[in-house]
């Protein structure tokens, strides 16, 4: 942080944010009063409905017409309320500017990166042509594009979505804002992206001393990049300070809370062993190779992979974008044929089997998708949600499926009159446990779970975790986890298959593998992630970045 300067890059004064809607007002935001200095980090945090993205998007000028705005809002000495629209769209980019969390929806997929980029210059009337074009080339230099010259000429699906997040960050950056919102910048990355996203933002606030506002429930992360940090709830601002003194010694109860549900890698847990003789493998891959057909070639996404899973038992998967570990799963719920080797669902080879058959073997498959919004049909109310399997595989009359839905929704923790209720009614935790309640209709013997809580805060997070774990020893279903949360793999696995590149690295016991890595791959993963503590967190970074230099 900038320790000579005399103003705020971004002050907060009293500010409340009002939401007049049908059912009566919400007071989403109620008087908080923040400042971030030049060059200094200042973190965000608390549960979905706390106002943190409302403080955030009030920062913007993009909030809803029925919001209702009192207090202050100044980026550097512009106040922002009140402010009209063209002025508004033009200290946007130019004075402060904003990192979303998911850079597909973020980026035109119909345009290239160099219209995307150079579309800025010439819209401040900052550069046009080549002189746009070629500051559009440093720009992804600056960020870490390799061959920038080459590739500014491509689309946004042609990169990997840590490169996406760069392009997005080099779009926030363009016109040298001196306010970054960073809004959940490394949620969807996996651990080792988002380590090099962090210290992206790290260098990119220190060259340029801007004031960065990060909104995130990743205390990790927040221990890593923060200098100080202000915790919401309810709309209010309950605690700020020192990221050393939050994390650490919290005061308020609700910081308390939160800092406990943060799931962590921890050697004091040891994970069920899985039994010796007499397990029950209800999947089993040998030697197996998977592919993606393109023009005229293929890709190997998975090669050589072999491993078992019986019933009670939970594999983690686990490995970088790329690596192969939804492949695998895609491969299960027959998304993907399978190239080689085997793959056996209770015996039965999966790659050879074929329209009733395969249809019968998958009804013993539920699985559970990182973002439940996308996976429940907004048209139809919960209780249609969770019974539409019953109905398409034709599984008892229409009494006993209401009766099962009933029955699931007591098992996730759900009030029965959600039944009623439509998708866009819950929360984000309410609908991640509607999904596995459907996940869960037809009695699988395996369950796929692919990322099913990185989008979720974490006193949620938490919840859905335990409710996993009770429901996988109440039923005993074989399960497997996607996930780049290794603290998440710890709580829930008994076994973890560590993949890179299509390859299995290394594969074992969680204890071991977690505790005991064999491979510098596991090793690097592991001081990738991580912890909630900002000294150890320092003591991580410093030892990954020596490793880095002398490699």
């Amino acid at each position: 942080m900038s320790m000579t300067a005399t103003r705020s890059a971004l002050k907060f004064t009293d500010l409340s944010v009002t939401f007049l809607t049908g059912s009566g007002d919400v007071n989403a935001v109620k008087g908080i009063s923040l400042e971030v200095a030049p060059g200094e980090v200042v973190a965000v945090v608390g549960e979905s409905g706390s106002g943190k993205s409302v403080t955030s998007l009030a920062a913007m000028g993009l909030l809803a017409e029925n919001a209702i705005v009192r207090g202050s809002v100044a980026v550097g000495e512009t106040e922002v309320i009140g402010l009209p629209n063209e002025r508004m769209r033009k200290l946007r980019a130019s004075e402060i500017a904003m990192i979303f969390q998911e850079p597909m929806t973020a980026l035109n997929p119909v345009l290239t990166i160099e219209r995307q980029l150079t579309e800025i210059f010439e819209l401040h009337d900052v550069a046009y042509g080549e002189d746009a074009r070629d500051r559009s080339i440093e720009l992804l230099r600056t960020v870490g594009i390799p061959e920038p010259e080459r590739r500014i000429k491509q689309f946004p699906h042609q990169f990997s979505g840590g490169q996406r997040q760069r392009i997005v960050i080099a779009m926030a950056i363009a016109l040298d804002p001196k306010v970054i919102i960073a809004d959940e910048p490394t949620t969807a990355l996996d651990v080792t992206v988002q380590a090099e996203i962090l210290d992206l933002l790290r260098r990119l606030k220190d060259e340029r001393d801007a004031g960065i506002l990060l909104i995130t429930h990743n205390m990790g992360v927040v221990a890593d990049i923060a200098d100080r940090v202000a915790v919401m709830y309810r709309g209010d601002l309950v605690e700020v300070g020192r990221v050393e003194d939050v994390l650490t010694r919290p005061q308020h109860p609700y910081t308390k809370k939160l800092l406990a549900a943060v799931p962590r890698l921890d050697p004091e847990l040891t994970a069920r062993a899985a039994t010796g003789g007499g397990r029950d493998v209800v999947l089993e891959a040998k030697g197996l190779v998977l592919e993606y057909a393109g023009r005229g070639k293929t890709f190997r996404a998975v090669e050589d992979v072999s491993f078992d899973l019986a019933a009670g038992e939970v594999l983690g998967i686990v490995g970088e974008s790329g690596s192969g570990k939804s492949t695998i799963a895609r491969a299960v719920l027959g998304l993907m044929p399978v190239a080689g080797g085997s793959l056996s669902l209770g015996g039965k080879d999966l790659a050879k089997l074929r329209g009733r058959k395969a249809k019968d073997v998958r009804r013993d498959i539920g699985v559970v998708f990182q973002d439940p919004a996308a996976s429940l049909d907004p048209r139809f109310p919960i209780g249609d949600c969770i019974i539409e399997p019953m109905a398409i595989h034709r599984v008892g009359t229409k009494a006993e499926r209401l009766d099962r839905a009933r029955e699931l929704l007591d098992a996730v923790r759900l009030p029965r009159d959600v039944l009623e209720r439509y998708p866009h009614e819950l929360s984000g935790g309410q609908r991640q446990r509607v999904s596995i309640a459907r996940a869960l209709t037809l009695r699988p013997k395996l369950f796929v779970a692919d990322e099913p809580t990185s989008a979720l805060d974490v006193s949620v997070q938490a919840a859905v975790l335990d409710m996993l774990k009770e429901l996988q020893e109440t039923y005993s279903f074989a399960c497997i986890l996607v996930s780049h949360d290794l603290a998440v793999v710890d709580q829930l696995s008994d076994q973890i298959l560590v993949l890179k590149s299509g390859r299995t690295v290394e594969q074992g016991p969680t204890s071991r593998v977690l505790l005991q890595p064999h491979e510098a791959y596991t090793r690097e993963l592991l001081a990738a992630s991580p912890v909630p503590d900002p000294i150890e967190q320092r003591r991580r970074r410093e030892e990954r970045r020596a490793a880095l230099g002398a490699s």
